[in-house]
């Protein structure tokens, strides 16, 4: 080999060297952080609070979005589709509760037909 294809060699190592060492590798700012923050952190500016977010939503859905246009990964994505459905599952519960009972009272009816004058 010829000492200027070495001295080339060498340059395009140095330079690939450089470029590599000095480019951070991208890093998930949001990795670690528990559902409740990352909420705080880049939804509750436009929505006050997490009820009703995933309400008719499916899980997968959901995720596919938050993931495209609101979160930084994978695995926030997910904490946050989690989270939010967490949310509204515990707010249907309670909404069952009410209905079983005004339909209990409404069920009382007299015992016989009343009779037509």
């Amino acid at each position: 080999m010829s000492p200027n294809k070495a001295r080339c060699g060498l340059l395009v190592l140095a330079v690939i060297d450089a470029t590599g060492g000095s480019v951070a590798v991208a890093q998930n700012l949001d990795q670690g952080k528990p559902a409740p923050k990352l909420f705080a952190e880049s939804c509750a500016s436009c929505h006050r609070s997490p009820r009703g977010l995933a309400k008719g939503r499916f899980h997968l859905t959901l995720y596919l979005f938050l993931q495209k246009h609101y979160s930084s990964g994978s695995s926030s994505a997910w904490a946050l589709t989690s989270y939010l459905e967490s949310i509204d599952s515990g707010k249907r519960v309670a909404a069952k509760k009410p209905q079983a009972a005004s339909t209990a009272r409404t069920s009382l009816r007299p015992p016989a037909p009343v009779p037509a004058r």
